[in-house]
């Protein structure tokens, strides 16, 4: 699930990749694969835009 907040996007100047719905070490998140390149950094042969080439997201983890 993507931030509606930020529409999937990270905000400019940010350490956030497009496909993280916060800041890495945020409290209530996780990381996670990347759904679009299944974790290898790599789409099609080019760096995943959705990581930044990581293979990780961060992501809200639910509860409650």
């Amino acid at each position: 699930m993507r931030n509606p907040q930020t529409n999937g996007k990270a905000s400019q100047g940010s350490d956030m990749d497009p496909g993280d719905e916060a800041p890495p070490s945020t409290e209530g998140t996780g990381e996670d694969l990347c759904p679009d390149c299944k974790g290898s950094g790599r789409v099609d042969g080019a760096k995943c835009e959705n990581c930044g080439g990581s293979g990780r997201v961060t992501e809200g983890v639910g509860g409650a």
